[in-house]
């Protein structure tokens, strides 16, 4: 099978969150498997500070945005004010480190080269709407262009929601949209759905009749990802868990109707991880490797080195908490950030290391208690893979107490590198992590530990229990750590599982 996957974000090329890991590793996975897989993405300004060759095409084309919304203020020779002002792009390429993914990139200068992808801590840039619709219209320009054989496209998120209305709507006037050609959306976080005033409607290049509910409209406005449900062939979330949330009143965020509506077309699959790149026994980020078998050595000797790095005291003895991520409401920093001033007004024998960007509430209240209590914690705002490996490798617990989560990352990672993971049983989180308990201990299946209630409190009671544990149970502490290193969560289960579902939509597309 040929399949193109739509992305705004690809690891190492551009990321702010789990979807760059999904989209570097899963088209990987696919053509291991023996098929065919494209990405294409837009031409950030970050991709140029990966590493990767980057290589010039001579394919380039125009796109008519409609009328004055693009470019405000552009012209026609007349002097008159131009009504569908062409919007130009040219095409870069790259190979997907270690596969035989090639990547096109949509360059766009002025829709991309920013310092960032869709904004700053301080909000969203004020014309996302014109940038993606101009994405998603200039990938299927760009599937042309480059003659594509293109069984199934895959968009992901948001910022590509609109392709399978486009598809919808002009499935004759694409040659590359063959009659079995089907559209798969893949829904990573239903909270942010990109959801515009209808004014940006014409640079869609649809005419009105197409903005209506069963694909454009929404509430008398333009939702990108709610037209990607309705109009896709097939949707997927990143867990079984999720998919079943998202159709409830508390987890659906005005979309739970619409979900019900397409429930039969709706499937939850578990990411997967890069294993390669997410191993403790190779990783090149460690100062001392380590496995399932010599993991206390291997754990003890890479605390040693953040602990050094961070300025903290340097004793392997002293319980680390690790925490990498988005500094977003939804990921639990309200409780985290009371739990983490109660450790250190009390000077309790933890030490905390923080890794993350986001919201810009969290990174002051952060930088405030960094300055507060100097020394006495690792923070560091901002995204640094190397950093992300040494503090899975060194931590002990790994804190991810979200309000709701799609599926989540990092509590693989975590699993994979001998750190036990303190979670919220919702979504992903409790699809991945069983519950210590004296069952699952009986069982041999405890791998972590719930935060019963969702409050500051609950996590504290977590990461106590978690913690006399260690100290006191140290042959279940041993079990826990075992247990989750000896998982296989990379991504061939997952990819065969996408695979199935893309063979099943191109059969029934063939009916």
């Amino acid at each position: 099978m040929n399949i193109v996957y739509l992305t705004t974000e690809v690891v190492p090329f551009a990321k702010t969150g789990g979807l760059a890991d999904v989209c570097g590793s899963l088209p990987a996975a696919v053509a291991k498997l023996g098929h065919q897989a494209t990405i294409i993405m837009p031409a950030f300004r970050s991709i140029f500070d990966a590493g990767i060759p980057i290589h010039r095409t001579d394919i380039s084309f125009a796109i008519p945005m409609g009328p004055d919304q693009f470019h405000p203020s552009s012209q026609n020779r007349d002097g008159r004010p131009e009504t569908n002002p062409l919007v130009g792009a040219r095409l870069l390429t790259a190979a997907l480190p270690d596969s035989d993914v090639q990547i096109w990139f949509v360059d766009q200068p002025q829709c991309f080269d920013r310092p960032s992808l869709y904004g700053t801590p301080a909000g969203d840039y004020p014309r996302n709407a014109d940038r993606f619709i101009f994405f998603c219209r200039a990938a299927m320009h760009a599937i042309e262009r480059i003659g594509l054989d293109v069984d199934v496209v895959h968009c992901n998120d948001w910022q590509t929601g609109l392709v399978p209305g486009l598809m919808q709507a002009n499935r004759q006037r694409w040659s590359w949209i063959k009659p079995t050609t089907t559209s798969v959306m893949t829904i990573h976080n239903l909270a942010y759905q990109g959801q515009f005033d209808k004014s940006v409607f014409p640079m869609t290049g649809l005419g009105w009749e197409h903005f209506r509910l069963e694909s454009f409209e929404f509430y008398d406005q333009v939702n990108f990802l709610k037209t990607g449900i309705i109009t896709a062939d097939r949707i997927t979330t990143v867990s079984p868990r999720y998919a079943s949330e998202i159709r409830t009143t508390e987890q659906g965020c005005g979309l739970d109707g619409v979900i019900s509506a397409v429930s039969d077309r709706v499937s939850g699959i578990i990411n997967g991880i890069d294993v390669d790149v997410w191993n403790p026994e190779t990783d090149t980020h460690l100062v001392r490797n380590f496995n399932v078998d010599n993991w206390k050595d291997g754990k003890s000797a890479n605390k040693l080195a953040l602990q050094k790095h961070f300025g903290l005291q340097e004793n392997a003895d002293v319980p680390m908490v690790g925490l990498v991520g988005r500094l977003a409401h939804q990921k639990g920093w309200d409780t985290i950030l009371e739990v983490l001033r109660r450790h250190l007004v009390q000077r309790r024998p933890t030490h905390w290391v923080i890794l993350g960007s986001g919201e810009q509430r969290y990174e002051d209240s952060l930088q405030s208690l960094a300055e507060e209590f100097p020394g006495q914690f690792g923070l560091q705002i901002g995204f640094s893979d190397k950093r992300a490996h040494q503090i899975e490798a060194s931590s002990d617990l790994f804190l991810m107490p979200s309000h709701y989560e799609p599926c989540g990352l990092n509590q693989l990672y975590s699993l994979r590198y001998g750190t036990v993971p303190v979670v919220t049983p919702t979504g992903g989180l409790a699809d991945t992590v069983v519950n210590c308990t004296e069952e699952t201990i009986l069982r041999g299946t405890a791998t972590g530990f719930y935060v019963e209630l969702r409050d500051a409190d609950g996590l504290d009671a977590a990461i106590g229990k978690a913690l006399h544990t260690r100290f006191h149970r140290p042959d279940v502490w041993s079990q826990l750590i075992r247990t989750g290193m000896s998982l296989d969560w990379s991504w061939t289960n997952s990819a065969k599982e996408y695979l199935s579902i893309y063979e099943e939509t191109v059969a029934l597309r063939g009916v």
